[in-house]
This record gives C-alpha cells, structure tokens and sequence, in this order.
C-alpha cells in the first residue's frame, strides 16, 4: 500500500510517494497558498489526486503554535536542524530550530512544564511537530550506505534492519502535531538529567521499561519524566523513553507536511 504526502501551490502539486522511492527524489516547492495533508482513513487503492485535501495555510498554522511562545520554560536542542542526529545531516523541513505543536498539545505541555519545574527541572526537547518530508528523508537515509553516525546512535544494530525492528518506520505520529521527544533538565546541577542513554538511541535500551545496565537511579529518572507527562494527558511509546504523544490528539488521522519554521 503506497502512502503518499503532497504540497500544493496555487500552480504546482507535487506528490511524494512515501518510502516506495518512485518520486523521493523530487525537488519540492514549498506551498505559498494551500498546503495539502492526508487522512490515513482515505488510503486504499486511491491514487494521489484522490486522497489530496486542500486545506489553506493558514488554517493548519492556526491550529499550531511555536512551543516556546506556549511553554516559556522549555529549553530547545532541535536535532534535526542540526547534524548531530542519526542521519548526519540537517533533515528536509527543518528550515529553523524552533518546535512546532497543535494548541491542545502545548496546553498540556504547558501543565507538564509547570509540574516538573516545581520539582527543580525543566523541559529540554528535541523535536515535536515533524513534516512528512522528514519522514521521506529518513526512509531515504535507511537505504543508502552511510553509516557514518552508527557508533553514536546504532553501535549495536545493523542499519538494514532499523525498518523491521520499528526504529524507523514509513510514517510517524509526530507528523500528527501532538507527539514530542523530550527530557528533563537539572536546574541545580545545570545539566541535563541522566536517563542512561541519549536521544534517538536506536537500541533496546531506548525502551521505558529497560533495566538492563541502567542504575535505579537512571531508572527513578526515566519514571519521573514518565509519570509527569502521564499526568497531564500524554501516552509514551513502548520503544523510546524520550517519546509522548497527546492521548486526545485533535488530528489522530492527519499527517500534515508543512515546513517547521517561526514564519
């Protein structure tokens, strides 16, 4: 089944067909007047014109907002804006370091915030809306021959098979607008607090529950993150520590593929 992500302007559509690597190469224009998302609902053996929804720009910017204008206290280190990531270079739609969130995600992020900085912590985070593009390029990178940040992010996996093993897959809730990777800053010690592994590990020792090697004190940290963002509304993932998505998120069905941007 072919997931397709397409941008329209008011002269040129341009369809990306998802993973299947046909069109990833495609040199796309950002939309000036409408953007396009995809219901997943509507897949099927519909081609691309028939499962486009013009929706204009400014209504999907609406319903998102930078997260720290929403969420004053939040710390940003934008991963995929920079090179220090599992791919090694900046990522297709990233054009500014800033995070993107719909409001009902940042609302609740907002209440995340106030709860741990009580605790004597802040909220660090590592990316939050991420466009479909985004998604492309990683699938790209999955099938070509680099493995120049393996002993960074995937020192213990072979890079062929990050696709059946759920570390990369063809579409990501991120794309949604209520998903974030996050983690919890020491405001005592000034340094981020020791999960027993860095963000977007690709490794069995990402997942929540891992005890492995971890010290019951890497694990208590593990759990406060947790236990915070549950309380205010968020679902963390089996695989990730750092990854939580908003469990009444308004767009469940919607992958959006505008670019993250303050503009």
């Amino acid at each position: 089944m072919k997931r397709y992500f397409v941008i329209l302007s008011a002269t040129l559509a341009i369809c990306l067909s998802g993973c299947t690597g046909k069109n990833s190469q495609t040199d796309v224009k950002a939309a000036a007047d409408t953007l396009a998302v995809v219901d997943e609902t509507d897949f099927g053996d519909s081609s691309a014109k028939d499962v486009v929804k013009k929706v204009p720009a400014n209504m999907i910017r609406s319903g998102f907002v930078v997260i720290s204008e929403a969420v004053p206290d939040v710390i940003l280190e934008i991963r995929y804006y920079s090179t220090y990531n599992f791919v090694g270079t900046r990522i297709d739609g990233y054009e500014e370091p800033v995070a993107l969130m719909t409001k009902e995600a940042a609302k609740a992020l907002k209440a995340v915030s106030d709860d741990v900085k009580a605790q004597g912590y802040r909220l660090k985070i590592y990316d939050a809306y991420r466009p479909a593009r985004a998604v492309a390029h990683f699938c790209r990178w999955a099938k070509d021959a680099d493995t120049s940040m393996k002993r960074a992010f995937y020192p213990n996996l072979d890079k062929a098979n990050l696709f059946k093993q759920d570390y990369i897959a063809t579409k990501s809730g991120h794309s949604r607008g209520s998903t974030v990777d996050l983690t919890l800053f020491d405001m005592k010690t000034g340094k981020e607090v020791d999960m027993g592994g860095t963000f977007d590990m690709l490794d069995p020792s990402a997942h929540p529950d891992y005890k492995g090697d971890l010290t019951p004190q890497q694990i208590a940290n593990r759990q406060l993150l947790r236990q915070a963002m549950m309380r205010h509304g968020f679902k963390p993932l089996y695989s990730e520590w750092w990854h939580f998505t908003l469990r009444d998120e308004p767009y469940p069905n919607t992958y959006f593929d505008f670019p993250v941007t303050f503009k």
